[in-house]
This record gives structure tokens, sequence and C-alpha cells, in this order.
């Protein structure tokens, strides 16, 4: 993708599919605000004017594609990820991948930390209007489980931190501890969330003058 009018041809493509907002936003690595902007330009139709704020949303999309389809190039990366956990924790047997991107990435990370594999799935992918506190995230049955124990939590993209949390405090409920975070691209620059340390191979950090 080289510019917004693909990303809004992308976002209505998702759309199509039956993709909710929250999906969208996640496939293409953007927040919901933006997934909303770029979803309701698609149909054809004028953004809804927020305060402050009449132009484009203030975001960064980042593709990681060339990484994520081929399987070689998923593997050093993961390995990266990996090597930024090494020395977090002593005995960590489990792994948390945040679906959907975060799985793969979080399968190459377990394998080369020799750990149990988990999934999450945020509420986020329920999202479509509305307030999001009211949908819920789950853990897959198909994948290992907490039961009690320590942690690495792994994504692709830190947006707004918003999933993150979400998935540390839903971990804490299952009775385990997330030990460290680690994703590609943090796009705020977060050292820690939720008193959990956080680590990106990169850090995206806007800058712009002070009106």
């Amino acid at each position: 993708m080289k510019n917004v009018d693909d990303l809004i041809e992308s976002a209505a493509e998702l759309a199509e599919r039956g993709l909710s907002k929250g999906e969208i936003a996640d496939e293409l690595n953007v927040s919901r605000e933006t997934a909303s902007w770029l979803v309701e330009r698609s149909g054809g139709t004028e953004p809804r004017e927020e305060p402050e704020t009449r132009g484009k949303p203030a975001d960064i999309h980042v593709d990681w594609s060339a990484v994520g389809r081929d399987s070689a190039r998923l593997s050093y990366v993961s390995q990266a990820m990996a090597d930024l956990l090494r020395k977090q924790g002593e005995g960590i047997d489990l792994t948390v991948g945040i679906e959907k991107a975060g799985a793969p990435l979080a399968t190459m990370v377990g394998r080369e930390l020799d750990t149990d594999l988990c999934s999450y799935a945020p509420r986020k992918h329920q999202w479509e209007e509305g307030d999001i506190d009211d949908l819920g995230g789950s853990f897959s049955r198909n994948f290992a489980q907490i039961r009690d124990r320590e942690c690495y939590v792994i994504d692709d993209t830190i947006t707004s931190g918003t999933t993150m949390k979400e998935t540390i405090q839903a971990i804490r409920e299952q009775g385990g501890e997330p030990v460290a975070c680690v994703v590609l691209v943090d796009k705020q620059g977060v050292e820690e969330l939720e008193g959990v340390p956080v680590y990106s191979l990169v850090q995206v950090i806007p800058v712009g003058s002070e009106e």
C-alpha cells in the first residue's frame, strides 16, 4: 500500500467481506477511529466530523506484509523478538499471541523460546460502533490455557496500547502474570503498560511543531 487511497480501497474490500471495523483496524494496523474514517470514505460519504479535527485522523499505517508473507523472514524477525525476551524472567513456559497478526509471531517466538502457545482474541474484533467496553475478548480453547502461569505477550503493532492493556488484564483475570510484552512496531513509544515492560523492534515517534 502506497497511499491513503489504497488504504480506503482495502478498507472497502474488507468491509464487503463482512469484517467489523475493529477487525479492519487490526488488518490495516491502524486505530479504530482511523478504520471508521477509511470505511466511511470508502462508502462515498464524508466521515463524521470530530471536535477540532475535520481532516484525516492522525495515525500511521504500518505495512509489514513483506515479512508476514514469507515464512523465513517471519522466522528471522521472530528470532529478534525472542532475543528481546531472553533475559525477562526465568522458567517462562507460555507465550500469548494476540490475534490475528500476533498469533503467527507468537508461534515463532514460542518455538524459539521453547514455550507453550496461547491465543487471545481481543474485543475490538467484535467492535463496530459504540462503547467497546461492553464487549469481551476470549482465549482460544484450541491452544494452551493460562493456568496461573507467567507468560510473554506478543503482538505486531501497538497503536494506542488499548489492546495490549486489555490482554494483560485478561491474563491476570485468569490468574496469570505477563512478564514482558514485545511487538514489531510501537507507534506510541511506550516503555510499560499496566506495570509490564514493553519491547519493540521499531519505535515510530511522530515529530511535529507545537502550535
